[in-house]
Order: C-alpha cells, then structure tokens, then sequence
C-alpha cells in the first residue's frame, strides 16, 4: 500500500514536536493492525509540545494505516480552526478532545477513544464497570471512570466538557452505549493504556461468556494488588508503557509504508 502523501511541511527530525507526531502516527498504526478502529471514524489526538494552544488531528477521510508523521493538522483548541496542514475537521474528534486537552493540559495530553470491540461491549451492558475477576482487570478497578448516561452524537464542546468532567482524576473513562477514552502524559502512556484496557475487557467478556460463576478477588488482596501498582518498576531508564511503546514501534517499520515519512 502506498503512503498517504503529507502536504504539511516538514519538522526538523530531531525536534520534540517531530518526535511526537512519529509516535502518534505509529499509534494510529498499531491501533488500526490491533483492530482499535472504526473505518475511518474514532480518534486519537495529541497536545503539540511547546504549542499549548493547539493540538494534532489527522484530516478526516484517512484511515489510520495511511496516518504519517507529517500528515497532521494543528487545529486551535478553542476554536476548532486549522492552523498549520490541510484537511476538514471531524467535529466530533474537536468537541471531545479539545476540551480534555485544555482542562487536562498536563495529564491529558494525548487522548484516544476509539469503539474497540471489548471495550465498547462493556459499555452496552448495564454494569459495565471492570470486576476485580483477575490481573488484567485489577489494573482498571481503580482508574476508570464510567459515564453512565449516553448523550448522543458529540456535536457540541460542551459535550467533552462534560466527559472531562465525569474523568476528574481517573486516566480511562467507559461512556456508556458508545465506546472508551484513554488518557496520557506521552502517546507511549495513553496507547499503553488502550492496549490493556482492551485485553482486560476481553479477558472479562470472555468470563461472562461462559456463563460460569466469576471467581472474585477478596478486597483485601485487590488493595494489596492496586498498592503494587503504585511503584511501577522501570527497565532501561524507562517505564514499563515506554518500553512495550518502542517495541510495538520497531514492528511497524517498513520501507514501503513508514510512519515515520
């Protein structure tokens, strides 16, 4: 498959701003190769570094295995217009996204949502909270926030307004009947995050399938686990979702089709 052709100019590479758009574009990569989308629907948007009134969108139409370093808008966070690149604005990527960046400049500056198939099954159901059933599961029971009321088509700013609202200080929000955020500091956060959120709704849909009493974990040891996780452990300098980040990464490398162009 040919790459999607940039027309936006061409950051210097060792630039910090060169350096995200690489990693944001190799997650539209992975995300697409994983299942994550939605033809060419869903989001996955970061804050521009050293830019603070605006963040990166691809233009509607592509879908996420054309996604390039080079191919994203800078689109105003208040007001939705493009300010560097070429493209149309998906409304809804503006009116839930825009509002997470700017009330979250810090803890959301990379966000996704996407209607991945676990995930969003969860989000049918009327608990769709994760159950403390296992050790995938464990990592969510005290980092999601659940929207509980499905308000239709985001159409409207106020919209994720309300969302960022509802996800105070959690880093994953499950919105009900329709699909999941994920939040992070750097891509390598945020897609970390996506990643399990989705084998631990698999791993849970899969229990419910078997109709089978669910095996809880006593609450004494689900604080254990939860106080575990508060001292994550590093390798090479670097944090666990840094380290799977850069080797989901090295398996997208093609040179027919780099993400990196």
């Amino acid at each position: 498959m040919k790459a999607f052709q940039p027309k936006a100019p061409r950051i210097g590479q060792d630039s910090a701003e060169w350096r995200a758009r690489v990693d944001l574009a190799a997650a539209h990569r992975l995300a697409a190769k994983a299942n994550y989308h939605s033809g060419i629907a869903n989001h996955l948007t970061l804050a521009v570094p050293g830019k603070p009134d605006r963040y990166l969108q691809i233009p509607y139409g592509l879908h996420w295995l054309e996604v390039t370093a080079s191919c994203f808008m800078e689109v105003d966070l208040n007001t939705g217009e493009i300010l560097s690149g070429e493209g149309d604005v998906e409304r809804s990527t503006f009116c839930i996204h825009a509002p997470m960046h700017r009330l979250k400049p810090e803890a959301a500056a990379c966000v996704m949502h996407t209607h991945m198939l676990y995930c969003t099954t969860l989000t049918r159901l009327k608990n769709q909270r994760f159950q403390p059933i296992g050790q995938n599961e464990l990592q969510f029971v005290d980092s999601v926030a659940y929207d509980e009321e499905y308000e239709g088509f985001a159409h409207d700013p106020a919209e994720g307004v309300r969302l960022t609202n509802i996800l105070g200080d959690k880093t994953a929000l499950m919105m009900a009947n329709h699909g999941v955020v994920t939040i992070g500091k750097t891509v390598a956060d945020a897609y970390n995050r996506l990643y399990y959120i989705e084998r631990a709704a698999q791993l849970q849909v899969y229990a419910y399938w078997t109709g089978q009493p669910l095996r809880h974990i006593s609450p004494d040891m689900v604080d254990f686990t939860l106080g575990q996780q508060k001292v994550p452990a590093r390798y090479n300098g670097k944090s666990g979702a840094e380290n799977h980040f850069e080797a989901l990464k090295r398996l997208l490398i093609n040179p027919e089709t780099d993400f990196r162009d």
